[in-house]
């Protein structure tokens, strides 16, 4: 009897559900990026995804897409387990993904795009003709007027997004996974996708649908599921929240922060004027900013992936040289400047990716340290020869500084932890004595106790007298140790904030595009 119960539970759950995981997990070095999450993706529905950076979302898509495969538990399709490995298995499945960077190639057709990896073909040979039918067929089905033949490099970012979705449904997918599709769309082009998951739902294809935008989950969403710290935290109908719901569900409200000290703060150092910077599709990635900074004083600057946090840093220090507006340094402007005169001016940049920009990993770490600042250990009576001396004396203080653990200063970068690889990514901006400290992500990527002394070492540069300016996605990283925050969304600076005014629940506002507001 209750097998015959349990059989006809199942089939019920079949019938809501087109797909559910149980207890999905995700163990990466040192990171549970999923933990035990039971999740459920209702049929036919618009299945909004959403939770902070870093909540596990794209991990959780990774693995029901079949880029990434689970350290443990099942996902169950149409009530069957199913066999997940890789992405061609998962499309087997009927499930798809479109990542927020296109997967697309320029030089290609439309109709090549479509097809590639999934060529028709005869004897070895690709049968163009078809393929460009085929293409017009899906393109028509989701009344997009394209041509097929057409060079998607051509194309708008919005139609080449469309293009993206014609690619998946061409695999005769059933669940189709959006990763932020919206991000670099104009509201025209958001509406035309909208319009067409209207039809994806009308023909019986599911949505499962990431977003940051909270008034657009509103508009295109029938549920939702929130993820904080890789674990599943809440989900309903869309008709049963309101925004407020999704923030505290989001935020949590037991956050543990980094012990503030306050220490004085001096004159203005930094301040820019009506900063601006285009993207290669004409939209604004830093879109005319105007602020100040005090010496001492720390700024945090938070955003979700696509705000222009990013950008702005890269701005200041002139690696984007087509970039508008006016910046004072120490009261001299220096939007002219190039990079190693702003260096050489008081600028320096701790960038996001410290293994790929901000080290040389067949170096030792006295030379990774002395890297940016070579001229001051030059002996120019021994035809430009370093003083090495000098050069030991300057990373053994920042190694005594920050605390890094070394065996030696001789010792290769690639021996250390991804903590004291980052202290010594700003021990190099350090010894260019800098006036600002632009930090882009400094903690992304190294365990909790390296987090702690990452925030010990800005409260530290800050009372030595360095205005601080660090990005993040991490809403508790933000509030950490800075004096002020800003907020950013799409470009745009939507808000600035005093400790004394610090909301969670603002912050995520300011930070959503469709509610932005300075």
């Amino acid at each position: 009897m209750s097998e015959a119960i349990e059989a006809n539970e199942a089939r019920l759950a079949n019938a809501v559900n087109v797909i559910e995981t149980r207890g999905l997990s995700k163990i990466y070095p040192g990171t549970a990026a999923l933990v035990e999450v039971d999740y459920k993706v209702r049929r036919g529905k618009v299945n909004v995804l959403i939770g902070e950076n870093g909540a596990g979302k794209s991990t959780l898509m990774k693995l029901l897409a079949g880029a990434e495969t689970a350290t443990s538990g099942e996902i169950r399709i149409d009530g069957k387990v199913a066999a997940i490995t890789d992405v061609r298995s998962a499309e087997a499945h009927g499930v798809g993904i479109i990542f927020q960077e296109l997967n697309l190639f320029p030089d290609l057709s439309v109709a090549e795009n479509i097809f590639t990896g999934n060529e028709l073909t005869s004897g070895g040979v690709i049968r163009s003709k078809d393929e460009v039918h085929q293409a017009k067929i899906l393109l028509e089905r989701l009344q997009i007027p394209i041509n097929p033949r057409t060079r998607l490099g051509d194309l708008y970012v919005g139609q080449q997004q469309l293009v993206e979705i014609a690619k998946a449904l061409s695999k005769h997918i059933k669940v189709l996974i959006m990763d932020e599709p919206t991000s670099a769309l104009s509201r025209h082009e958001v509406e035309i996708l909208f319009k067409i998951i209207g039809q994806l739902k009308e023909e019986g294809v599911t949505v499962i649908y990431i977003s940051h935008r909270l008034e657009e989950i509103m508009a295109i969403g029938d549920c939702i599921t929130v993820l904080r710290n890789g674990r599943l935290v809440a989900e309903d109908e869309i008709a049963n929240i309101d925004i407020p719901w999704i923030i505290e569900a989001m935020v949590g409200s037991s956050k543990k922060r980094f012990a503030f000290e306050q220490h004085a703060i001096g004159e203005e150092i930094l301040k820019v004027n009506d900063l601006a910077l285009k993207r290669s599709n004409g939209i604004y990635a830093v879109d005319h900013v105007s602020f100040s900074v005090r010496a001492g004083e720390v700024i945090g600057i938070y955003g979700l992936m696509g705000a222009g946090r990013t950008e702005l840093l890269e701005t200041l220090l002139g690696a984007q040289p087509h970039a508008l507006g006016e910046i004072e340094l120490a009261g001299k402007a220096i939007e002219d400047l190039p990079i190693p005169k702003r260096i050489e001016a008081g600028i320096a940049l701790v960038p996001e990716d410290r293994q790929k920009q901000g080290m040389i990993q067949l170096m030792s770490i006295l030379e990774n340290m002395t890297l940016s600042s070579l001229g001051k250990f030059v002996n120019r009576l021994k035809f430009g020869a370093l003083k090495r001396e000098k050069q030991v004396e300057a990373a053994e203080d920042i190694v005594k500084r920050l605390a890094i653990k070394a065996a030696s200063v001789d010792a290769p970068i690639t021996s250390l932890s991804g903590g004291n690889m980052q202290k010594v990514v700003i021990g190099k901006a350090l010894l260019t004595s800098p006036k600002v400290l632009l930090m882009d992500e400094p903690t992304r990527g190294i365990d909790v106790g390296a987090k702690e002394d990452v925030y010990k070492t800005i409260s530290l540069l800050a009372k030595s007298g360095i205005a601080v300016i660090y990005a993040t996605s991490e809403l508790d990283e933000a509030v950490a140790v800075s004096n002020r925050v800003f907020v950013m969304a799409s470009g745009k600076l939507t808000a600035i904030m005093e400790r004394s005014q610090f909301d969670s629940e603002r912050i995520v506002r300011a930070s959503t595009p469709a509610t932005a507001v300075v």
